[in-house]
Order: structure tokens, then C-alpha cells, then sequence
């Protein structure tokens, strides 16, 4: 009887740690992203490809950098939510759960220590609803960040006569920005929605259970969230 295989050991870990950089360049990481954002574009879907994962990535640094988190948990909340979509690849339902999964064996073969992976499977698996919960600062940073992301630069469809809700409401987000106020402990999702071409209301329509997640992911941080549409405050 012929031996198994034996699993090849992981790369020793980058001094100070695993960085976003490393992620980027994974050849499975570059793939995983590239199809995720193929299937969910056949399907109908906004952009799910590295415009999205760099734009997460960077507000979840930045939330937690801001917030005061200290560095190397601000590092991992960027991994985070940079592959926090990579999952799209296998299904878009519980996408969230299979992208956890495949980080998981990305980031063993980049050297990165269970403890740390632990966190990062665990955001990543958490930042969907209506079951996901902020289950760590690195989890809630990736939600908000994530759930932010409205602008009319992620719709993939050309013709606008075709648009469903999704497509409409979110081309008509001209600007988003999430304000991190840590004097306050605010944390403010700003918009400015072209109300020709979509209703506040219709926001509020496709995105209610997005801003209670939102707010879940803020007070975890012990922070409030807000919400401010053409400059309105709402919430």
C-alpha cells in the first residue's frame, strides 16, 4: 500500500507577520478574486473584485487605526477585508462561510500563526446578514467597511432601462465616505444620492438590514453609528 502524501509545511512567517502585500500577490488569491468577481457579475451582481476588497481593506485598517487598535490588529482587519468576498467564488449563498474556509488555507501557506488566522476566518465569516455578528474588532471593522462600500462605480450593468432596485440605488450614490470621529465615538456613513434616479426611501428599501448590522459592528466598538444622506442626518 502506497504512503499518503504528506501535506507540504507551511512557508515560515514574514518577520513581523503576514502583510496585506503577501496576500495580494498569492497566485490563488489573485485566481479566487478574479472568478468571485466573474460568477457574481453572470449572476447579476455589483463588482466583487479587487476594487471592492482594496476599498474594504483600507477602511478597516483605517476604522481601527483611528479608533485607536493597535497595529497588527488594524494588519489583520485589511486581510480581512480583502478576502472577505473570495467565497463568491464557490456560491453566492453562504458565501461568507467558503471564503472563511479558503482563507484559512491561503493564509497556513503564507506562514500566518492559527491564532491570527482564527480571527481572520472569523470575520470574514461573520460579515454577511442577517446572521452575521461582529464577533471582534477585526470582525466589526470589515463589516462597516464593507457594508459602506455604495457607489455608483460597483454597478456592472450598461444598459440603465434594465436596472433593478440594486443597480439604481446604487448608481445613484455619487459619494460615500465612512467618517470615524474617535472624540466623539462616531462612526458615520456619509452618502450623496442623486435623488433623480432613486428615492432615500428605496436606500432604506435593500439596505435596512446592511445599516442594523452596521450599527451592531459600531457599538461592538463602543462607538454609535450614524447615517447622513445628502447631508441629513437620519440616523
Amino acid at each position: 500500500m502506497s504512503a499518503r502524501k504528506a501535506r507540504p509545511a507551511p512557508a515560515p512567517k514574514p518577520a513581523g507577520g503576514v502583510s496585506l502585500d503577501d496576500v495580494k500577490r498569492h497566485p490563488a488569491v489573485v485566481a479566487y478574486l478574479d472568478k468571485a468577481n466573474e460568477y457574481t457579475g453572470a449572476i447579476g451582481y455589483t463588482e466583487h473584485g479587487t476594487r471592492h476588497a482594496n476599498l474594504t481593506a483600507s477602511i478597516a485598517y483605517n476604522i481601527l487605526k483611528r479608533l485607536g487598535t493597535e497595529e497588527r490588529q488594524a494588519q489583520l482587519a485589511a486581510i480581512a477585508g480583502y478576502l472577505h468576498d473570495i467565497g463568491n467564488l464557490v456560491g453566492r449563498i453562504n458565501h461568507e462561510y467558503a471564503g472563511a474556509v479558503l482563507a484559512d488555507r491561503i493564509l497556513e501557506e503564507l506562514g500566518m500563526d492559527p491564532p491570527e488566522r482564527a480571527i481572520v476566518m472569523g470575520a470574514i465569516g461573520n460579515h454577511e446578514e442577517p446572521h452575521g455578528e461582529p464577533v471582534s474588532p477585526v470582525g466589526a471593522a470589515v463589516i462597516l467597511s464593507d457594508k459602506s462600500d455604495v457607489h455608483r462605480t460597483r454597478v456592472r450593468n450598461p444598459d440603465p432601462t434594465t436596472y433593478d432596485i440594486h443597480d439604481r440605488v446604487n448608481y445613484a450614490v455619487e459619494h460615500s465616505f465612512l467618517r470615524v470621529d474617535e472624540k466623539s465615538k462616531t462612526i458615520t456613513l456619509e452618502l450623496t444620492i442623486d435623488t433623480t434616479l432613486s428615492q432615500v426611501m428605496e436606500y432604506f428599501e435593500i439596505f435596512l438590514s446592511r445599516m442594523v448590522m452596521c450599527r451592531r459592528a459600531a457599538a461592538f466598538l463602543e462607538c454609535a453609528f450614524k447615517l447622513q444622506i445628502n447631508g441629513v442626518k437620519l440616523l
